[in-house]
């Protein structure tokens, strides 16, 4: 029987970002996890647990910028990250950072995202099988009818598997996006330099 191929990494979202194309927008989202792991012994994991209430290993560690970090699970599978937004709101791609060298029965080797308006509706729209991925994974969420990036109130991403058989999971870095809608006045030229990214957005 043929060995699977590893998972290829994708392009850093940072490139991504400097295109114009699309914009991150995590940072307009609630988030919660299924589960993780204390820092400190005496805090107890919950079921939906909060940057406040874990401290090291929780959502701050999804959202720092930092591939050094991580959020780790403490429950048993599947282990979840909710994103809730305010408003429907249009996402494009997902971006995860996994790194099997580092995480090994950690690393997700499975992996279902799901969408809906709430937790009592979703459902799934992709699932995602990998191979000791090292790198950033992309996840297009573009309707395959319509070929357009979906529209929705929450996000869920379920971690159905790890390599090994492993029962808890790490994820380092997690990355929504949504497209960047063309001027309506006209079309310009994109600023992709770092120059032009410091003064495009209006403070």
């Amino acid at each position: 029987m043929a060995t699977p191929s590893k998972t290829p990494p994708g392009a850093d979202p940072k490139q991504l970002e400097r295109t114009g194309t699309v914009r991150e927008i995590g940072s307009q989202a609630v988030w919660s996890l299924s589960s993780c792991k204390p820092e400190a012994v005496g805090i107890n994991s919950s079921l939906m647990c909060l940057p406040s209430t874990c401290p090291g290993f929780g959502v701050d560690q999804l959202r720092d910028d930092n591939l050094e970090t991580y959020w780790q699970s403490d429950g048993s599978q599947p282990h979840l990250v909710n994103i809730q937004f305010r408003r429907r709101t249009t996402v494009k791609m997902l971006c995860i950072y996994a790194d099997y060298k580092s995480d090994e029965s950690y690393t997700p080797s499975k992996i279902s995202v799901r969408v809906g308006n709430n937790f009592h509706n979703l459902q799934e729209i992709r699932q995602l099988e990998m191979v000791e991925p090292s790198g950033w994974i992309h996840i297009s969420l573009m309707n395959p009818r319509t070929n357009e990036p979906i529209s929705t109130f929450m996000i869920q991403i379920a971690v159905l598997a790890n390599h090994q058989n492993g029962r808890d999971t790490h994820m380092r870095q997690i990355k929504v996006y949504t497209p960047v809608e063309e001027s309506s006045i006209g079309k310009f030229p994109r600023c992709t330099t770092v120059d032009f990214m410091m003064y495009r957005t209006i403070r």
